[in-house]
């Protein structure tokens, strides 16, 4: 049995909230707004050249600056219209779509959301099977500058703990699968998460620049 695509489902509902909400709302990427989060997917998905820019540092990073301001000139609904027509390329790819695009959009999705009243959602169980999935396979990566302490990441829907980082001193974040993800993504100011262990390795957590 194949495993459902929640991208498409999380692409759709973020491009009915952009339509809804217009270009200038507020988004948790301050001071991004709602036509920032439209052109970074556009870009992402849509401009190889200024792509990789978007994770790498340095000239690639200042490039990708360059072609945001320029889209960001495009009518916005043009921009909301492309984003909703789907993956181009490589991202139609199985694998890209389980796991980074179903990240990506989950977590603008909630960028969005967040910053316009949008509270925690009730997910569907399957949906928050595949979030729990890219936590424990994403979490080393998105965990790696957290230097002197360990960190467990615990699923307060099945009771499954995975360790993402080792260290003297371990800090415990519990959550459901997409608040853990949005925290590890550097959402912490929105993630719906407790945090438990000795009070200068959740100080050392909570100052953490977690994500990409």
């Amino acid at each position: 049995m194949s495993r459902p695509f929640f991208d498409a489902s999380e692409r759709a509902a973020l491009c009915d909230l952009l339509d809804q909400l217009g270009p200038d709302a507020a988004t948790v990427l301050a001071p991004w707004t709602t036509r920032d989060i439209a052109v970074h997917l556009v870009l992402r998905e849509r401009d190889p050249v200024a792509g990789p820019g978007l994770v790498v540092p340095g000239p690639w990073a200042r490039l990708a600056q360059r072609h945001h301001a320029r889209a960001a000139t495009r009518d916005y609904s043009q921009l909301v219209a492309s984003v909703r027509s789907g993956p181009t390329g490589v991202f139609r790819l199985s694998w890209l779509r389980h796991v980074p695009n179903l990240n990506e959009l989950f977590v603008h999705h909630e960028d969005v959301r967040r910053a316009n009243g949008g509270a925690p959602r009730d997910l569907d169980p399957a949906m928050s099977r595949a979030l729990w999935g890219n936590v424990r396979s994403g979490s080393w990566l998105l965990a790696r500058r957290l230097r002197g302490c360990g960190l467990e990441l615990h699923n307060a829907l099945t009771g499954e703990t995975v360790r993402a980082r080792r260290g003297p001193d371990m800090v415990r974040l519990a959550g459901e699968p997409g608040e853990l993800l949005l925290y590890l993504f550097g959402r912490q100011d929105v993630a719906d998460v407790q945090i438990e262990g000795p009070p200068r390795a959740v100080e050392e957590v909570r100052s953490t620049r977690f994500g990409l």
